[in-house]
């Protein structure tokens, strides 16, 4: 099974309402192709899609090994919302990388070309990040929990909260409060970029 194959089966396998509508959208935007990144982790060609899976099966061992230590999470922490929120938390950058000739000095010093990504984050949609992965999923008629808006919404914020104001702390603060699903993604989204995909 491809990784393509094994995402898609993934989310098919899910029976919430618009989810054939996110699978056209992606395909359509080109996620499947997409890199992860433009000069770090995956930036190649598929790198979105395998960091997708890779949040995914971090997510899963995470709740398996913490629900050692705490129970409760087999309930808290749903197979379909961890799914939905690990395999969907970066659609927003399905649209957002393009092919380009760059230059870089090869490891004898000189000057070479090559094909490399350059992001656009001002292209279509400026949101912001994991609030437009959010919008996107909405707009494409997903039907998705609060939890499952939350986790996606603040998955990045040990990279942005910096720039955010109080309010926003607060704001997640509470989201984590609200759900250990959020906590989750950001930890799995963690684990995948600095453990899983290092070269």
């Amino acid at each position: 099974m491809t990784q393509k194959e094994k995402f898609i089966s993934i989310l098919e396998g899910i029976r919430r309402p618009g989810m054939d509508s996110v699978m056209a959208a992606l395909e359509k935007n080109g996620f499947f192709e997409a890199p992860a990144s433009a000069k770090f982790h995956l930036n190649r060609e598929g790198g979105l899609l395998e960091h997708s899976l890779n949040v995914y099966e971090a997510a899963l061992k995470v709740k398996e090994d913490m629900a050692t230590l705490n129970p409760s999470l087999i309930v808290r922490l749903p197979g379909d919302s961890i799914a939905i929120s690990a395999l969907l938390h970066d659609v927003c950058k399905s649209d957002i990388y393009h092919k380009e000739i760059m230059s870089r000095k090869n490891a004898a010093g000189n000057w070479e070309k090559y094909e490399g990504y350059k992001s656009d984050y001002t292209d279509s949609f400026p949101m912001g990040h994991g609030e437009k992965s959010v919008i996107m999923l909405l707009r494409w008629g997903l039907e998705m929990t609060d939890a499952e808006m939350l986790a996606i919404r603040w998955h990045m914020a040990p990279w942005d909260l910096p720039f955010q104001s109080g309010e926003h702390k607060e704001s997640l603060n509470a989201a984590k409060s609200q759900s250990p699903l959020v906590a989750l993604i950001q930890i799995a989204d963690q684990i995948a970029t600095h453990l899983i995909e290092t070269e």
